[in-house]
Formats: C-alpha cells, structure tokens, sequence
C-alpha cells in the first residue's frame, strides 16, 4: 500500500524545521523549492519532514500559525514536483530522543500528552484531506523500554484523536531504542485501519556512526572502520530484519524505513558497500524506506562529497 500511495524511496528533510538554531534565516532559507526539485530529479518518491513541536506550538499549547504556514509551503513544493510527505514530529512537549535537549516528563505528564494530543488534532484537522500525499509519523526514537506501556497507550488515544479530524489518515507508529528495527516486535497497539509500523536502521551502529562528535565513546577515528570489516551483507540485513518482517505480517502490518545512512566521516565508496545490502532487502521485502539526510546532518545525500558516487546511489535507492 505505501508503494502504491507513493511512499517507498524517500529522504529526510533533517536540520531545518528541527534540529537547529531555530533562527528566521534558517527556517527560511535552509531548504527551499529548488531543493524539492531536485530531490523528484533525483527519483525520489517522498520527502519525510521532521518538525520539532515549539516551531509549531506557542508555550501555553496554542498553536504558532507560521510555523504551521512553513509546513503548508513545503508540502505545496510537494504537490508542485510530484512529491509525498511524511510529516514527522521530532520533539515532542517533555520529550527528544536528545538528552540534551533537555525535554522530559512527556510520558508521566498528562499536561504534556495534552499538548502532544492538540498538536496532532490541529494537524489532522489542517491537512484531513491529504491522506493520499501525506503520512503522520507520530513521535520520533522513543528510546527507553520503561516508556513503552506509557507510549503506547498515548499513542492509542492520539490515534482516536486524529480519526475525529481526518478518518482516512496515514499514521506512522514507532518502538523504543530510537525507534530500533529489533524493538518493532514490541508495538502492541489495538489500532485499526491504515497504521503502519516504523523502524529506523542505522545498524552496525559502530560503522554508521564512527566518529560522531554528539557520542563521545565515537569520536576517535583514528581506528576508521572499513566496510570490509563490518561483516553486513544482504544476509545480515536479512537476519536484522526478520522479527520485524514476521511481527509486521503476523499483526497485518506494512513496515517503514524512517531513516538510515551513513556518517560522512565513512568515505562515500566505502559506504556504497552498505547501501548495496541494506537495500537488496528492503527490495526484497518490499520496505519503504527514507534516507537520512537530503543535505549537511553529517549524512547529506546532496554534499559535494557524494557527487563521484550519487549516480551509483540513486540506482540503489
């Protein structure tokens, strides 16, 4: 079905309505039309949008209307190049997957699960007539086990909130670990209709991530690991992927791929290596999948690094 609706090869629009200064030169300046076009060039399917709640939401759980007019400019760029959206909240009242954001509470707050409830309520409402262009991924990378009774009875109800406003929604539903591909085999939601299960895969995490300077036991590269000693190949994405593939049919679910990649401290070559595997089984299984990133993030898809090897990379993706 998400194949159909045109959601099966995607890219994150990471790093500029989240994860950033927040600056009026960033939001208005860091992703623009052209880079829409060039994405549907590209061959590209759908972009996924990650938005952070307080670009969206006044403090006292009113909504910020331009915040939601740079959300309505984006997905008119869709409509202009042919292209989908997910629209993905980043951060959440009381909670980021980034300790340093300094969020917390969200899932023992029921002051904060309200405000997570009226935005998802204003967004359905907004776009209620966009569920052939537009999936709502409801929370990104819950990442505590202990969270997970909580999560998913919030879940639960945000999803009846959004069916009042918009019946026919796409609804993107995540597990714990940072929405971990292992960790899909414990979604438990009683929630009908057209729910899908979203996992994120940056596995082996000490590959795809080697020196990231935000986890301080990766920064050292000076013991760079080379694909070659990775041992993943289509087999071990096969065997990664299986629980997720088997809870996926066993609950009629579709499975999707919400981000992936590889850190731009891996030489580009190098990382061809682990694309080529990652997707012989998405193609395979027939996942949709969303690259991270389109640009900068440190895993930008369209940086000058890329370009000896984006032309192999589009035949994968």
């Amino acid at each position: 079905m998400l194949k159909e609706l045109g959601f099966y090869r995607g890219v994150n629009l990471g790093g500029w309505l989240s994860q950033c200064d927040y600056s009026e030169e960033r939001l208005d300046s860091f992703i623009r039309e052209k880079d829409f076009k060039q994405i549907a060039e590209y061959g590209f399917d759908h972009v996924r949008l990650p938005v952070d709640y307080n670009v969206i939401q006044n403090p006292d759980g009113s909504m910020k209307e331009e915040g939601l007019e740079r959300i309505d400019r984006a997905l008119a760029w869709c409509g202009k190049t042919g292209l989908r959206m997910v629209l993905d909240l980043h951060k959440a009242p009381g909670f980021s997957f980034d300790p340093h954001e300094g969020e917390n509470g969200f899932f023992s707050d029921p002051l904060h699960q309200e405000r997570f409830y009226t935005i998802w309520e204003s967004l359905a409402s907004r776009y209620a007539g966009c569920a052939d262009t537009m999936l709502f991924d409801l929370l990104n990378e819950v990442t505590d086990k202990e969270y997970m009774p909580s999560w998913m009875q919030t879940a639960e109800e945000c999803i009846l909130r959004i069916r009042c406003h918009a019946p026919e929604a796409n609804i993107l539903v995540g597990s714990w670990n940072n929405n971990g591909v292992r960790e899909v085999q414990d979604l438990c939601l009683q929630a009908e209709g057209k729910v899908f299960y979203s996992f994120h895969c940056y596995e082996p995490h000490d590959y795809t991530h080697q020196g990231a300077y935000w986890e301080a036991d990766r920064r050292d590269i000076s013991g760079r690991i080379a694909f070659t000693e990775t041992g993943v190949s289509p087999e071990y994405f096969e065997e990664l992927l299986q629980p997720a593939v088997r809870k996926a049919e066993a609950d009629g679910k579709e499975l999707y791929c919400g981000e992936y990649g590889v850190i731009d401290v891996v030489p580009p070559e190098d990382a061809l290596g682990w694309f080529a595997a990652i997707h012989e089984v998405f193609e395979h299984h027939g996942i949709a999948r969303c690259l991270w990133s389109w640009k900068e993030m440190d895993f930008g898809f369209a940086d000058a690094r890329m370009d000896a090897v984006r032309g192999r990379m589009r035949k994968l993706i």
